[in-house]
């Protein structure tokens, strides 16, 4: 392919501005590797320092449950693949699970890797394998993450009054927001945004603009994979001690959306280490003691980090059959 298909990252407009050179900075691997030992840093202290608060509360938490939350996380992770495929499809490119599974699957653990581009890179290159135009695969990430964002923000504000009550001091008003920021999902909203996007990036329009179809699907998926990553949650904290009742159920699915939201926002790390896990201690923290919530924070990481393995594994796997 030739032209503008073949390139991922033009610089856009304003480079040489104030803001353009904050985002260089930003995107510097000197800074993004930087706030991650950082980050890291304070996981490991946060660990030694409660040390023994963490090896009691472990004790309480099955093999059962974790078993449980681990399918869990596999399921939101696929939940994300199906909504990046219903992309996809809506954008003209209607592919099988196996080549599907093998982009998305490979390209994911791009963003384990900091600079924050890689992901989208290996779509777009994996995808051209496939006979996916790479500008395409670029667009089907932009779309799907936004999808993400937008809906992650809605299932976390419908679970904020929850956590209002108690710990917040009353954010109801929050719920006002919700049609705002719903409203970004309706294909005549999003397809003017991505529009602007594109020309602001000097790219090409979309072949064809999003439909209700797709982006309903595409929705959907999002917000199954939601409540499955707050099932997880919910699974773990349970097992240590949080009451089984509907505010928990609220507090595990929107804390989760809210806290990827806010790790997806804090660009200049890998997946979103440290800002999303801060987060979900915030929300979790008035339900459990402080060392079981540290301990669902740090298993259910390391539980969706599998998924994200396992799922790159089925994707390697696909590429060679």
């Amino acid at each position: 392919m030739t032209g503008r298909d073949d390139t991922v990252g033009r610089g856009a407009p304003g480079a040489g501005t104030g803001a353009g050179r904050v985002l260089r900075v930003l995107r510097s691997p000197w800074v993004r590797w930087g706030f991650l030992l950082v980050a890291v840093g304070l996981a490991v202290y946060a660990v030694v320092a409660a040390g023994d608060e963490l090896a009691r509360a472990a004790e309480s938490l099955s093999s059962g449950r974790v078993a449980v939350a681990f399918v869990a996380s596999v399921v939101f992770v696929g939940c994300t693949f199906g909504a990046w495929r219903a992309v996809l499809a809506d954008l003209g490119s209607p592919v099988g699970v196996r080549p599907a599974l093998s982009v998305f699957g490979l390209s994911q653990l791009g963003k384990y890797v900091p600079g924050g581009v890689w992901n989208v890179v290996a779509a777009a290159e994996i995808g051209a394998d496939h006979g996916i135009p790479r500008r395409r695969s670029v667009t089907t990430t932009a779309v799907a993450t936004l999808v993400g964002v937008v809906s992650g923000a809605v299932v976390g504000l419908v679970a904020l009054p929850f956590v209002a009550t108690e710990e917040l001091g009353g954010a109801a008003w929050a719920l006002w927001v919700l049609p705002a920021v719903a409203v970004v999902l309706l294909p005549p909203v999003l397809n003017r945004l991505v529009a602007r996007a594109l020309r602001l990036a000097r790219r090409e329009p979309l072949e064809q603009p999003l439909s209700w179809r797709g982006l309903g699907a595409a929705a959907l998926w999002s917000v199954a994979g939601w409540l499955c990553a707050g099932v997880q949650v919910w699974v773990l904290a349970v097992g240590l001690g949080m009451p089984a009742d509907p505010r928990g159920v609220a507090l595990a699915v929107g804390g989760y959306a809210l806290a990827w939201v806010v790790g997806f926002v804090v660009v200049i790390v890998p997946a979103g280490a440290g800002a999303r896990e801060l987060v979900l201690l915030a929300v979790l923290a008035g339900s459990l003691p402080h060392a079981a919530v540290l301990l669902v924070v740090l298993v259910s990481r390391v539980l969706v980090t599998v998924a994200d393995l396992l799922l790159g594994a089925l994707g390697a796997l696909a590429r060679r059959t």
